[in-house]
C-alpha cells in the first residue's frame, strides 16, 4: 500500500517478516475462539505480502473484527460471517 501525503512524499508500507510491499486486498481469514470453535470472516479487507503473502490488518479494522467475534458464540464448531465495512 502507498499512502500519498500532502507534499507527494509516498509511504510504502513493508512487510514485517520479509521486507516486501503490502498491497490491500480482500480476504476470507479464519479465527480461533477455542479449542473446538472456528469463525470465518470473508470479504475481509487486509494488507499482503506481494513477495511472502504474509498479511497484516489495519487497526480499524481489527476493532470491527474483535466486535464480530465477541457478537458470536463458541457453542458452534464453525461459524462464517461477512465482513461489512
Amino acid at each position: 500500500m502507498v499512502i500519498r501525503l500532502k507534499n507527494a512524499e509516498e509511504i510504502i508500507v513493508k512487510c514485517h517478516v520479509c521486507g516486501g510491499r503490502l498491497e490491500p486486498t480482500i480476504s476470507d481469514l479464519p479465527f480461533c475462539l477455542g479449542p473446538t470453535s472456528i469463525v470465518v470472516i470473508k470479504k475481509l479487507p487486509v494488507l499482503e505480502c506481494t513477495n511472502c503473502t504474509e498479511f497484516s490488518i489495519e487497526d480499524p479494522v481489527m476493532e470491527k473484527v474483535e466486535n464480530l467475534l465477541e457478537q458470536t458464540g463458541e457453542a458452534a464448531e464453525l461459524e462464517v460471517i461477512a465482513y461489512a465495512a
